[in-house]
């Protein structure tokens, strides 16, 4: 049976959440791989918002098995305020519908109050835009050998050694910022505490999902943010700190990457970005403020972070970047979401290249002050004017519209297997089924 990841192609906020939950009907077993609390996924369900961060967006599907992986960082006390709040909502949750992987590194508060820290003491220019959730300092811990994991919970001495690792690490660099030391003593009864409700979903994850793989049962690996923010393929420093990229998926699970039959890559039909970094094609005036087209992509997109309620940046569809995640993360197909959005346009322009001191580039270079100095090629196209809201078949989309997705599958090179064109969920056209044996 096909196992398919899903994976954002752009620098996030998609639309994965509506993607992975119509997917995860044809699942079995829905696996969350990388990233955060800092990530946000909307579904809307029959008229319903859930609005998830830690949770697979599979939890809200009766009757799938729900997977934390080890490739995701994890905060307890979140982790069990959203628990409790889609709970509220009639969604059940317990040890038979949600696994989280021993080997999960957790976020400790030390991690938000570091991160945020050092987001306001950054110039302006070397603000990274985090959410200030301890996501990337827990990463840090991670790598640096100095994490707690979920399997640590269980037993007090190991817990209290993990701790004073972490505190040698993390008091001096404390000191050097004007805070006071840890409380020890409070941080290791905070997590006692917290243990019992997070040790009842624990597993050895990788175990379980390879014996499900071998079972033939069908696998949807989900992934947050997006591809353009991945630690090493990403517009660096302006990244998330882990790997996003389809790749991530066999490791952040413990599954080989034979495993995997398909990539999916979520694609907006035009760009948005939040925090920091560049955007080549941002639709800004000369004051740097949203331009008419930027402001009404925002405004007909409901353009916030589900996560921090920022506005987002708004610009044009760019080819050149979607066509190189396509290639970094070995898209077989695409998802095309938020047509409607265009709906009413005169006229559209997608980025088709780059000038770079007046020559033509096809990629979106590596160094950051070359990505500064990328201006944008353009390609443009007729609009329409009829509503493309709620196709649900090619005969329910204008002509001109037709002629944009190809278009845009012709630049991208990779198919559209998928297309969206609203936030509900049966408001989908299918054109390649992804779980397809």
């Amino acid at each position: 049976m096909a196992n398919v990841v899903v994976v954002g192609a752009q620098w996030g906020d998609e639309g994965k959440g509506k993607i992975v939950d119509w997917l995860s009907e044809r699942a079995d077993v829905i696996a969350r791989f990388q990233g955060g609390h800092n990530a946000g996924h909307t579904l809307v369900i029959d008229s319903k918002v859930y609005k998830l961060h830690a949770l697979p967006s599979g939890v809200v599907r009766g009757g799938k098995l729900s997977v934390i992986g080890n490739g995701v960082v994890l905060d307890p006390w979140h982790l069990l305020k959203e628990i409790e709040t889609v709970q509220a909502q009639g969604v059940d949750i317990s040890p038979e519908t949600l696994m989280i992987a021993e080997n999960t590194p957790l976020i400790l508060p030390i991690h938000g109050e570091l991160d945020r820290a050092r987001e306001e003491a950054a110039s302006k220019g070397t603000k990274i835009g985090t959410t200030g959730r301890g996501i990337g300092p827990a990463y840090e811990d991670k790598v640096g050998r100095r994490a707690i994991r979920v399997a640590d919970l269980a037993d007090d001495a190991t817990l209290e050694a993990r701790v004073d690792r972490a505190l040698q690490h993390h008091d001096p660099l404390r000191k050097g910022l004007g805070f006071e030391p840890v409380d020890r003593d409070a941080l290791i009864a905070q997590l006692r505490a917290v243990a019992p409700e997070i040790l009842k979903f624990a597993a050895p994850v990788w175990k379980v999902l390879n014996e499900k793989r071998k079972a033939g049962k069908r696998i949807l690996f989900e992934g947050a943010q997006g591809a353009l923010l991945d630690i090493d393929f990403g517009t660096y420093p302006f990244v998330t700190s882990s790997n996003v990229i389809a790749g991530q998926a066999a490791t952040g699970v413990g599954i080989g990457p034979g495993s995997i039959d398909y990539v999916l890559g979520i694609v907006k039909a035009y760009t948005t970005r939040v925090g920091e970094g560049p955007f080549p094609t941002e639709l800004l005036n000369a004051d740097g403020k949203p331009d008419a087209d930027g402001d009404r992509l925002g405004t007909r997109g409901h353009e916030f972070g589900t996560t921090t309620g920022r506005q987002r940046r708004c610009g044009w569809f760019d080819a050149c970047l979607v066509r190189q995640t396509c290639a970094t993360s070995g898209i077989t197909g695409i998802s095309l979401t938020k047509l409607d959005v265009l709906d009413g346009f005169e006229t559209l322009k997608i980025c088709v290249g780059y000038d770079l001191d007046g020559t033509r580039l096809d990629y979106l270079p590596t160094a950051a002050d070359q990505q500064a100095r990328c201006t944008p090629i353009y390609e443009e196209m007729p609009g329409w004017s009829e509503s493309t809201e709620g196709a649900r078949s090619w005969n329910d989309l204008p002509a001109n519209a037709i002629k944009y997705v190809k278009r845009v599958e012709e630049l991208i090179e990779c198919p559209v297997a998928l297309l969206s064109t609203s936030p509900e969920r049966d408001d989908t056209i299918l054109v390649t089924d992804p779980f397809a044996d």
